[in-house]
């Protein structure tokens, strides 16, 4: 059995911060990392996504529209991560229990692994966000 995990890219309206969390426990205590989670047995992507979004942040499927940026596939540790993006549509409230949720600049260097979960992959998932503009509009 394959698991599949998801985790969220979430703009401001104004498109020069993203949404992250600061891990509480591990895996990558301590670090920066895009909220999302586990996908459940039967749950198709898309609904997981928005679950685990409201879940972590109270963003509803009202305030943002999410699209599949990519997904990466991870055969010897039996599991998959799909990753969402979107945009704030408004000014938004965001509150979570599981982690400290914070808006950082665009301007940081998330490739930066002492600061940054994911062996990099927070870096290039913002790359590619940056390669459609036409989609989101970032600062």
């Amino acid at each position: 059995m394959v698991q599949g995990y998801n985790c969220m890219i979430v703009l401001s309206p104004e498109g020069d911060e993203w949404l992250m969390c600061k891990r509480r426990k591990d895996p990558y205590k301590g670090l920066y990392n895009l909220v999302g989670g586990k996908i459940e047995q039967g749950e198709e992507g898309e609904q997981a996504a928005y679950r685990e979004l409201f879940e972590e942040t109270s963003i509803t499927r009202e305030q943002i529209t999410l699209e599949r940026l990519m997904t990466f596939d991870y055969p010897m540790d039996g599991c998959y991560v799909e990753v969402w993006a979107g945009q704030l549509s408004q000014p938004t409230e965001v509150s979570g229990d599981e982690n400290d949720l914070e808006w950082l600049p665009l301007t940081e260097d998330f490739f930066d692994m002492k600061k940054y979960a994911g062996e990099g992959n927070i870096g290039h998932m913002f790359e590619i966000l940056k390669l459609h503009p036409e989609r989101y509009h970032i600062k």
